[in-house]
Order: structure tokens, then C-alpha cells, then sequence
């Protein structure tokens, strides 16, 4: 393979620094990370290990303060590939200043796109969406499904999906969709529940279960999915949208209950029933079979293989990560 120039938007975030790590296999490929805060050191960037790692840089830049120089960034180094992981997430917080999550995932997005539509060069554009978009699922949603957000982070991130299906339409710009499921594994951030439930316990705190835990959702480990995406980049078809998820959905008590086997605690000691969150979703299971087909993925992580390698993590690296926050931290 001939010598390949990639961006990785948002490169520090988990789902961006494990597709950093994967990219970095093939010697030929030169891999921009761009993200909003400082590169991020070995705990949460597997990449830093890389036998690769010389063939990696990093640009600390906001999508939505420093756009011209993303866009002068993009002219100079002319990208075969732009992977956009940039998002403003956390569900539960959207409610509370929508309009920031509007700002990065819908006209930050908007502008972008814009930005590179001016730049001919580039082959692939890969856009991360979310399963989120389709609101609660009581089926195997396939790609066509509609768009139906319960929140308004789904809804800003639907906007954004929006207007560039709309470029890809009218200018040919040549994106590709993914949209997968629960990611999880190694490295993941702190508040997130997989983690959250291996940490609360050592630190004796209690771990809430929103209605008691049954909102059912799909967990993908983090390689399948940074997988998945190469695979979509390197034989998917420009304008489609891909799926990527498990074939069965776990409830989220089922998820903590099996936490709590792995690491020796009583799952009734630990947690409690809290609330249910407004606008949560009860169920998010999508139908993955359009890739197994085309492009010949499927996850290869086991369930239970994965929170061992959460549990190891955590606990191979217990007196850093015993220090650091552990509930999200907005920035507009």
C-alpha cells in the first residue's frame, strides 16, 4: 500500500485513540491526531505504545474555536482520509445547556464539512453518528430506520448526520457513516458504567442504578469497533451508513451484576435503585447484518473477555486512577 495521510478528529477521546492505535499497524500510514486538549498520556492513549509512534502527530485545536486553522491544517498536510470522532456527549447533561451540544455537534460539524468540501483531495470522510438517533428501539433497527432523538444530544448529533448526508447528496463528498453500539474497554472514560462499576466499590461508594438498571443496551468492545471502521473505510461505499453492534442486547443491571462476579463483590451490597433518567431511551438494539455481509465484520471480543481486561486495567493502575475524577466534566 502506497504511503496514506490520515486525521483523526478528536484523537484523545476513547473511541479515537484505540482507531489512532490500529491505523498505526500499517507502517504506511501517517496518522494527525487533532483534539480540543492536551494529548493524553499512556493510562488512556493506547497508542502511545506503539512500535509506530513516530509515525503519529498531534495538534491541540477546538472544532469549534479554531476552525481556519483546522482548515489550513487540512490544505497543508492534504488527507487521504478525515475520521471524525468530535462530539459533545454525556446524555443526561444535554438537557441542561442544549445549545453547546448544538454548537459542536451540528454547526461545528456544518462548518467542517464545508471547510472540506473546498479540499478535492480527499477520498473518505468517516462520520461517527450515534444509535441514539433513532430514539428507543423495539426491534433490530436496520440503517434506513428514521430519525426519532429522545434527548437533546441525540437530536443535535441527528442535525449534524443531517447536513452532511445533505453534502454527500449535492457536492458528492465523500462520506461514510458508522454508527455503533455501547463501546467499552480499557481506558474508557472514568464515569462511564463499566468502569464506574469496578471503581465505586474499591472506593466504597454505592453504584446507582438508574430504574433499577433494566434499560437494556448493546456493548461492542472498543477493538471491534475501531475494526469495523477500517473496514468501512478501506471497502464501504461512499454515501452509506454502517451499523456496528452485538447481536443480542444485556440490561444494565445484568451488565453491573456481571462486573461484580469478576471482581469478587456482592452485587446487592454495592448498588442501589436511583431515579430514571429524563429521556432515557429503554432500549438500543441495531441491526449489524448490512457489514457482517458486505464487508465481512463481526465482533470478536467476548463480553466477559472485555471487563477482564477493564478490571486489570483499573487495577494494574489503581493508584492514578484512584485520584482522578470520576464524574464527566462539561466544556462548552
Amino acid at each position: 500500500m502506497s504511503h496514506f495521510k490520515i486525521v483523526v478528529l478528536a484523537a484523545n477521546c476513547f473511541s479515537g485513540q484505540d482507531l489512532v492505535d490500529l491505523l498505526l499497524d500499517d507502517p504506511n500510514k501517517e496518522v494527525i491526531g487533532v483534539g480540543r486538549s492536551p494529548e493524553k498520556g499512556l493510562l488512556f492513549a493506547r497508542y502511545q505504545y506503539h512500535k509506530n509512534i513516530s509515525n503519529f502527530r498531534y495538534y491541540q485545536l477546538d472544532l469549534n474555536k479554531d476552525m481556519d486553522r483546522i482548515s489550513e491544517l487540512m490544505h497543508h498536510e492534504k488527507p487521504d482520509w478525515v475520521i471524525n470522532f468530535v462530539a459533545q456527549g454525556e446524555v443526561s447533561r444535554s438537557w441542561e445547556q442544549p445549545g453547546d451540544w448544538f454548537q459542536t455537534n451540528s454547526v461545528a460539524v456544518s462548518k467542517l464539512v464545508r471547510c472540506l468540501c473546498d479540499y478535492s483531495g480527499l477520498k473518505k470522510y468517516l462520520h461517527i453518528s450515534t444509535p441514539e438517533v433513532y430514539g428507543s428501539c423495539t426491534e433490530f433497527l436496520t440503517e434506513e430506520a428514521p430519525g426519532n432523538p429522545s434527548t437533546p444530544y441525540a437530536a443535535s448529533k441527528l442535525a449534524g448526520d443531517n447536513v452532511v448526508q445533505l453534502f454527500g447528496r449535492e457536492f458528492g463528498f465523500p462520506v461514510l457513516m458508522v454508527r455503533a453500539t455501547n463501546v467499552y474497554g480499557a481506558r474508557q472514560q472514568l464515569y462511564r458504567i463499566i468502569p464506574r462499576s469496578i471503581i465505586y466499590p474499591k472506593l466504597g461508594r454505592k453504584i446507582q442504578l438508574h430504574d433499577g438498571g433494566n434499560a437494556v443496551r448493546s456493548y461492542i468492545h472498543i477493538r471491534d469497533v475501531s475494526r469495523g471502521e477500517l473496514a468501512i473505510l478501506e471497502r464501504g461505499v461512499n454515501g452509506e451508513v454502517y451499523h456496528l453492534s452485538p447481536e443480542k442486547g444485556i440490561s444494565i443491571r445484568s451488565v453491573v451484576q456481571r462486573v461484580c462476579e469478576e471482581t469478587g463483590v456482592l452485587f446487592d451490597e454495592v448498588t442501589e435503585i436511583s431515579p430514571d433518567r429524563i429521556g432515557q431511551d429503554s432500549v438500543y438494539t441495531i441491526d449489524s447484518s448490512k457489514v457482517r455481509k458486505e464487508l465481512g465484520w463481526s465482533p470478536q471480543v467476548k463480553f466477559q473477555e472485555g471487563i477482564k481486561e477493564v478490571v486489570n486495567w483499573i487495577d494494574k493502575n489503581w493508584d492514578h486512577i484512584r485520584h482522578l475524577p470520576l464524574e464527566y466534566e462539561h466544556n462548552s
